[in-house]
Parts: structure tokens; C-alpha cells; sequence
């Protein structure tokens, strides 16, 4: 009993107003937070990929390799999160045993598989079919026949089989686009599906979480083109920059206005619950709501990005700006991820008070492992380009 009196104390302390007993700690913690960052990301560095192949943007062609081999590093970290969250993953297997088609949840299953192996994956094999083969040609050893398993063994590299392989990128980045949106779509479904809870509850807690998605995703290829490029020793193409940055600054904008939106509206509603939600904003929320997401991820950013739209400015300039601008935004995301779980979780359902979060540095649900599930990700991305690389010039003719 004193354990859990002493356990208790530090959060005690910071309570304000009246609230349950087992409202006192959360039970979703920053490992949930992780979850729709990560996926958020995919699906935004996808988005940007397909702006090559289906709307002939030309000028983010270097991108493209990086973008889909960016949302396969991130998918695949993705799930880890939610499964270090259960405690017991191996009871994730349920959900493909005992299909629950009425969960939202349990459907998640079925759109990671389908997103992973019917669309990202075989958009990446098809467009790297030909250079695969080229690559097995002229290797040898251990890197040969890693590319020939990869390639499937094929050795097709005939006009007739180059134009299907290009027919079939465009119909599955197709299909992709809706996918990647149900994707991310569906996580801002199951908050906003929560009618008990007033933060989370709202129709456009969906389409806020898909565009603040496709806001971080570019933001996420944008900075990895800007490191990686010099790091190579390339010049960076300041044509796809500039476009890059534009997408970033325009979807932005509606993600600016579809939030702002939201908000007038729960004003203008004025439930119940509008009083403890302003005391939430104004107080718990302050830093991470008004300073990080609001200032720092969102104002700034585009403040920044306008500026350099109104006023001619030189090319290293351009770039710091858009590189100070693109790590901004996935701080304010990461920022807008954190108070809408931990958010959500801080006030009663009585309404009464107000409770805190408190992150522990070690344990399952701890900020050591939250770093190294995010660190994840870029280690396979470093592998993913050491096996298939993205580069324009590494491209088989």
C-alpha cells in the first residue's frame, strides 16, 4: 500500500479539480503517440511519390525512389509501437485468426497487409525489376544474388515487358493513393469515433489526421533528400526542392484551415465540456498545443516558406530555410500526435479536473525504447538504399 501511495504522490500532487481513481494515470502513453506519427508519415511520404506517376510531376522525379523506400522503412516499424503497448504480441495474432470486421481496430491488420504487400511493395519491385536484373548481371557474390531473389529471378528486360512493368506502377499507385489514405485515415476514425470523450470526438478528426500526414511525410523526404544529397557529394536539385516545398506549403495551409475549422467549431458548439477543454488548452496543453504545434510546427514554417515565395532569395538560403522549416513541421506534427492521445486522456469524464502524464526513461513504455522505435526506421532506410538504390544516376539503361 505504501508503494502505491509513494508511486502516486508525484501525480497527486498535480491534479487540479475532481477526478476518478483510476483516472489518475494514463493508459495510453507515448508508445500510442508514436503509432499515428509513424503511419502518418508513410502515407505522406507515398502521397509524394505518386506525384510522379499519376500527375506527371516531373520535378520531384528524384524523389520518387526515396519516397516509396522512405514509407516501406517507416511501415515496417510501424506496428511496433502497438505491439510493444500490449505487453503480450503475440495476442496481436487474433486479429488475423478471429477476423472482427466490425472493429476499426481490428481491421488495421488488413490494411497494413494489403498497403505493405499489394501496394508498396509491388509498386517498388515493378519499378525496380529492369535495374535489378542489370545490377545481378554485372555483380557478383553475395550482392548478385541478393538482387536476383529480389527481382523474383526474372530476366525479362524486353520493350513489351518495360511498358507493362510502367502500366502497372501507375494502376497500383492508383489503387495506392485511397490505400494510403485509409491507412492514416483510419486512425483519426477511431478517435474521432469516441462520442465519450469530447476532444476526440469530431467528423473531421479524419481528414485533419490525413492532411497533417501528408504535411509531415513531405517534410520527412524533403529533409532526407537535403542530408543525403551532400552526403553523397550531389548537388541538390533546387528545382524539386522548390516543388517540394511548395506541396509542403499548400498542404499546410489546408491542414492550417481544416484545425482552425475545428476548433470555431467546438467553440461554437460550447458543450459541457468547453469549460474543462479551455482550462485543458490553457493549461496542460499550453507548451505543446499553442507554442510547439500552433507557433512553432505550423506559423512559423509557413511563414518562413512565404517569405521565400515573396522575396527572391539565394539558393543556400533557400535551402536553410527550407530545412529549418521541414524539421519545425515534424516537430509541431509529432506536437499535434502527443495532444490529441495525451491530450484526450488528461481531463475526467466528469469534467471536474485535470490530471498529468508522466513519462518514465526506461521500461516497455519508456522514452529509451519510444527513441529507439523511432531511430528504427532510418537504420532500415540506410539499408534499404545500400541494397536498392534510389539514385537518378545509379538507374539501369
Amino acid at each position: 500500500m505504501n508503494e502505491i501511495i509513494e508511486h502516486l504522490y508525484p501525480l497527486l500532487r498535480e491534479i487540479t479539480g475532481y477526478i476518478y481513481p483510476n483516472e489518475i494515470e494514463l493508459h495510453w502513453g507515448l508508445l500510442v503517440v508514436i503509432y499515428p506519427y509513424l503511419t502518418g508519415l508513410v502515407a505522406g511520404a507515398f502521397i509524394l511519390a505518386s506525384l510522379v506517376k499519376v500527375f506527371n510531376v516531373k520535378e520531384v522525379q528524384a524523389t520518387y525512389r526515396i519516397s516509396l523506400l522512405t514509407a516501406l522503412a517507416f511501415l515496417l516499424v510501424a506496428p511496433l509501437p502497438l505491439l510493444a503497448h500490449l505487453g503480450h504480441p503475440e495476442k496481436s495474432l487474433a486479429i488475423f485468426l478471429t477476423p472482427n470486421t466490425s472493429s476499426a481496430m481490428a481491421m488495421f491488420g488488413f490494411v497494413y497487409a494489403w498497403y505493405l504487400m499489394a501496394v508498396l511493395l509491388l509498386e517498388i519491385w515493378l519499378d525496380y525489376r529492369k535495374d535489378l536484373i542489370i545490377w545481378a548481371r554485372n555483380e557478383t557474390g553475395i550482392r548478385r544474388w541478393l538482387h536476383r531473389i529480389i527481382s523474383l529471378f526474372s530476366g525479362d528486360t524486353s520493350d513489351r515487358a518495360i511498358n507493362f512493368d510502367k502500366k502497372a506502377i501507375k494502376t497500383v499507385t492508383i489503387i495506392g493513393i485511397p490505400s494510403a489514405f485509409l491507412l492514416h485515415g483510419y486512425v483519426g476514425f477511431i478517435f474521432g469515433s469516441v462520442k465519450a470523450n469530447p476532444w476526440w470526438s469530431s467528423v473531421l478528426m479524419p481528414i485533419v489526421f490525413l492532411f497533417s500526414a501528408i504535411v509531415s511525410g513531405i517534410a520527412l523526404v524533403l529533409l532526407i533528400y537535403m542530408i543525403v544529397m551532400p552526403i553523397r557529394g550531389k548537388q541538390i536539385d533546387m528545382k524539386c526542392l522548390d516543388k517540394m516545398a511548395s506541396y509542403l506549403f499548400y498542404t499546410m495551409i489546408i491542414d492550417f484551415s481544416l484545425e482552425t475549422l475545428d476548433f470555431i467549431h467546438r467553440i461554437y458548439e460550447s458543450e459541457e465540456s468547453i469549460k474543462i477543454l479551455a482550462a485543458l488548452v490553457s493549461g496542460k496543453l499550453f507548451v505543446s498545443l499553442i507554442v510547439v504545434q500552433l507557433l512553432m510546427g505550423m506559423i512559423i514554417p509557413l511563414g518562413l516558406i512565404a517569405a521565400i515565395k515573396m522575396f527572391k532569395t539565394p539558393d543556400e538560403l533557400r535551402k536553410l530555410i527550407y530545412f529549418v522549416a521541414a524539421l519545425l513541421v515534424q516537430v509541431g506534427i509529432f506536437s499535434t500526435r502527443w495532444n490529441v492521445v495525451i491530450g484526450g486522456q488528461l481531463f475526467s469524464k466528469s469534467f471536474g479536473g485535470l490530471t498529468v502524464y508522466k513519462m518514465t526513461f526506461l521500461g516497455l513504455e519508456g522514452l529509451l525504447v519510444s527513441i529507439a522505435i523511432l531511430v528504427l526506421p532510418l537504420f532500415i532506410l540506410y539499408i534499404l538504399f545500400k541494397i536498392l538504390p534510389p539514385w537518378e544516376e545509379m538507374r539501369a539503361t
